[in-house]
């Protein structure tokens, strides 16, 4: 029997449950970019994302978001259009609001940034997580649900909380770098769909073992 991968450029992976879609397919916006695969589950309207889930985007900042990513319903990314001015009195963005308060408009639009909001590949983020502007999230962490994202997490990191803390490591520090090396994500996907079972349940050893070869 042929070995048939998964088709990464369809919106609806599951056609009969439209609450789950493929991000690549999905993203228009130039400002987000989506690896194959990773994909959003929402009963409400899981292909409203860009708007419902990426908010305050107004650039340059990117979201680049890695493959294999599974997102869980409500998780929104915080983009730093959503600053405000910290070094006056004031916090309050008059120059948005016209008239002649928009003379002003560069009170607001050189604000600092973290820059690119990035997302490894192979994450899993809980229900109702929240990522905030310019952070790091490293290969094959997990997002306890309702956690806040303030700050970078590591590879294979288990981070919880408001704001998140790291729990635990999934891996030891050598572990992480075999897993890195060994990159399964970057499999071609004929080789990947013969060993899905090792990936998805198998030893370090044995997805070294099964990795292409040359």
């Amino acid at each position: 029997m042929e070995l048939v991968p998964a088709d990464p450029t369809v919106l609806h992976p599951f056609p009969d449950q439209p609450r789950v879609v493929l991000l690549k397919p999905l993203v228009k916006s130039p400002l987000i970019e989506a690896g194959e695969y990773s994909y959003y589950d929402d009963p409400d309207d899981a292909t409203a994302f860009e708007t419902r889930n990426v908010l305050y985007h107004y650039g340059p900042e990117k979201l680049r978001i890695g493959k294999f990513c599974a997102f869980g319903t409500g998780v929104r990314f915080i983009m730093n259009g959503a600053n405000h001015r910290m070094d006056g009195p004031s916090t309050f963005p008059f120059p948005i609001m016209g008239g002649s308060w928009s003379e002003h408009f560069d009170l607001i639009s050189g604000l600092p940034g973290r820059g690119d909001t990035v997302v490894g590949h192979d994450v899993w983020f809980g229900y109702g997580v929240t990522v905030m502007p310019g952070v790091r999230i490293g290969n094959g962490a997990v997002v306890a649900s309702g956690s806040v994202v303030v700050d970078d997490v590591p590879d294979y990191g288990v981070v919880g909380g408001n704001p998140a803390k790291l729990i635990r490591t999934r891996y030891s520090e050598d572990e992480v770098a075999r897993l890195l090396a060994v990159a399964w994500w970057d499999w071609p996907a004929e080789h990947l769909t013969e060993h899905v079972r090792t990936v998805m349940s198998g030893t370090i050893d044995e997805l070294e073992q099964a990795a292409p070869r040359g």
